[in-house]
Parts: structure tokens; C-alpha cells; sequence
């Protein structure tokens, strides 16, 4: 897996408050795009199958984004609850 991957799942699937409220952003069908905020990363929905997961900072007050991967929803789905289940956390299925 991809260090910034592994970043991301370390960071923001850390706590079950914070997994329950990015599985619920993906699995929403009513919010076709849009951007989730976390901790350090932002989760972008393109579209109802397609996402961009990067970190983004504010640098000189320009925003600049770094370390970004585009993933479907069933493989971040699955990314994310391998790791939540292996961290003991309650998998959930919105």
C-alpha cells in the first residue's frame, strides 16, 4: 500500500466517530460530489462511484494540494473497513 495511503487510514480512521462519518459520506446517494473535511486529508466525491482522497494545506494563503489518489467507492469501501475491523471498531453498511 502507498505510504500516504496507509497515512490516510492511520489519521482518519483512528476513532469510530470518525470512521462512521466518512463510511456515511460514501455511501450517501444524496450527495452525488462534494468534499468531506477529516482530520488531515479531504475525501472528494467525483461522482456516486469515484473518489480523490489528498492532503491539502494552506501555504503563502494558497491552497496546495499534496499526496492524492483516486479510488473507486467498493475499493476505498473495502480499504477502509479492513482497517476498521482490524482495529476492533463496529463496520458499518449505510
Amino acid at each position: 500500500m502507498f505510504r500516504w495511503k496507509q497515512s490516510f487510514l492511520e489519521t482518519e480512521i483512528s476513532d469510530q466517530d470518525y470512521y462512521e462519518g466518512i463510511i456515511r459520506f460514501i455511501y450517501s446517494g444524496n450527495i452525488r460530489c462534494g468534499e468531506y473535511e477529516c482530520n488531515q486529508f479531504v475525501v472528494k466525491k467525483m461522482e456516486l462511484l469515484n473518489f480523490i482522497v489528498y492532503e491539502e494545506y494552506e501555504i503563502n494563503k494558497k491552497r496546495e494540494i499534496h499526496n492524492s489518489f483516486s479510488i473507486s467507492k467498493n475499493k476505498l469501501l473495502g480499504i477502509i473497513n479492513d482497517y476498521a475491523g482490524k482495529q476492533g471498531f463496529i463496520i458499518r453498511d449505510f
